[in-house]
C-alpha cells in the first residue's frame, strides 16, 4: 500500500475578508490532494464579520476526518505577526500561505509537495492570477497581468520555472521556517522577500513554477488599490536599503516617472507649455498600453485600465519617494542572520504521514 502524502498546515492572515474568506477556505477544502490537511485563520482586529464566518468554518469542519478550520487571535492586525501565530499554532511538515482573498486552483498543494521532492526547494511558489469580479476588478487583474503595469514579474505575468529571489506566498518545508525562526514582524509588507533571502543566506533554494496558480482578488476601488501600491513602493525602498544590490530599472521606473511628470507639469505651467510633453507622454503610454491588456474585456472595463495602471504607477512610485529612512533603519536594525542548514540533519519530519526529502 503505498504511502501517504505528507500532512499539510494551510496558514491564513486574514483582515477584513468577508468578501472572500469563506470561497478561499472552500478551495483549500476541496483540494486534490490525499494527505491530511488543517486550516489555521490567524485574526486580526477585523470590522466586518470575518470573526463570524471564520467561526461558522470551525463548526461546520470540526467532524472533519481529513480538514479542519481552527483559528488563532492576531491583535496586531499586522501580516508578519498572523503568520508567525498561525505557523506556532500547525503542527504539519509541510506548510502552505494563502490570503484571505486568495483561491487555490485545484491540486495546487499536490503539485507543491510534488515539486518540493523534485527540486529540494526550501519553498515552491507560482502565479499570482489576478481575476476580478466587476468591471473595475477586471482592469485591475488586466492592469496587474501586464508587463506595463508590473514589468517583468514572472508571478504576475508567468515564466520558466526555476530559481528565484522570492515567489508569491509559497510553499514551505516547516523546518525552513524554524530554522528561520519565522518571519520578520518589523516587515509590514515584503515580509516573504525578506525570509526568502534569509532562506537563500542560509543555502536553500526558493523555486517558481508555473504550474502552481492561485486567483487572487484585486482591490475594489481606486482608494485601496492607491494605498495598497503606496505600501508597496514604501516597503520596495526599505528592501533597496536592507540588502544593497536588490534593486533594479523596474524598480526604479515608477519613481522616475513621478519626478518627471511632476517636473514636466512644472515646467509647463512656469516656463514653456513643452514641459507638458512628458505628462502626455506617459498619458499616451498607458493608453496604448492597456489596448492589448483589455483584450476580451467590457468596453467600461477596458476604459478603467488606464486608471488603473496610473494609480498603480503613481502610488507606487509616491510610496517609493517619500519612504521614510528612519523606517528602514528600524528594519535593520532588526535584522536576523540566517540560520545555516544543518546538512546532517535527518529531514524524516512526515512521521506516518509520509516524509518530503531534500537535494
Amino acid at each position: 500500500m503505498p504511502a501517504l502524502p505528507p500532512a499539510v498546515s494551510v496558514i491564513m492572515p486574514v483582515l477584513n475578508e468577508e468578501r472572500h474568506l469563506r470561497n478561499s477556505v472552500r478551495h483549500i477544502l476541496e483540494q486534490e490532494y490525499e494527505g491530511e490537511m488543517e486550516v489555521v485563520i490567524a485574526l486580526g482586529p477585523s470590522t466586518d464579520r470575518t470573526d463570524e464566518i471564520a467561526a461558522e468554518l470551525v463548526r461546520e469542519t470540526a467532524s472533519h476526518a481529513r480538514a479542519r478550520v481552527q483559528t488563532v487571535p492576531n491583535p496586531t492586525g499586522r501580516t508578519p505577526a498572523a503568520l508567525n501565530a498561525a505557523i506556532k499554532a500547525s503542527r504539519h511538515p509541510v506548510v502552505v500561505r494563502v490570503d484571505g482573498h486568495g483561491m487555490l486552483s485545484p491540486n495546487y498543494i499536490a503539485t507543491a509537495v510534488r515539486l518540493l521532492e523534485e527540486t529540494g526547494a526550501q519553498n515552491v511558489g507560482g502565479v499570482m492570477h489576478a481575476e476580478g469580479e466587476n468591471d473595475w476588478e477586471h482592469a485591475v487583474a488586466a492592469a496587474m497581468t501586464s508587463k506595463i503595469g508590473v514589468g517583468n514579474a514572472a508571478f504576475h505575468t508567468g515564466g520558466q520555472a526555476g530559481p528565484a529571489e522570492t515567489v508569491y506566498l509559497g510553499v514551505f518545508r516547516r523546518e525552513a521556517l524554524e530554522q528561520q525562526d519565522g518571519y520578520n514582524e518589523e516587515f509590514i509588507r515584503a515580509q516573504d522577500w525578506e525570509l526568502n533571502f534569509r532562506i537563500r543566506e542560509s543555502g536553500g533554494a526558493i523555486w517558481f513554477s508555473p504550474e502552481l496558480r492561485v486567483q487572487y482578488r484585486p482591490r475594489p476601488s481606486v482608494r485601496a488599490l492607491s494605498k495598497q501600491y503606496k505600501e508597496y513602493g514604501r516597503w520596495r525602498h526599505v528592501v533597496a536599503r536592507y540588502h544593497s544590490g536588490s534593486i533594479n530599472l523596474r524598480y526604479l521606473a515608477p519613481p522616475t516617472a513621478v519626478c518627471a511628470i511632476a517636473a514636466g507639469i512644472v515646467a509647463g505651467a512656469v516656463l514653456t507649455p513643452w514641459g507638458f510633453v512628458v505628462p502626455a507622454g506617459y498619458l499616451a503610454a498607458i493608453v496604448a498600453g492597456s489596448v492589448p491588456a483589455g483584450k476580451g474585456l467590457s468596453l467600461k472595463a477596458r476604459l478603467q485600465i488606464p486608471v488603473a495602471l496610473a494609480t498603480m504607477h503613481m502610488s507606487w512610485g509616491y510610496g517609493f519617494l517619500t519612504s521614510p529612512r528612519s523606517l528602514a533603519k528600524k528594519v535593520i536594525a532588526s535584522r536576523r542572520p540566517a540560520a545555516r542548514q544543518d546538512q546532517g540533519q535527518d529531514q524524516d519530519q512526515g512521521q506516518d504521514q509520509g516524509n518530503i526529502t531534500t537535494a
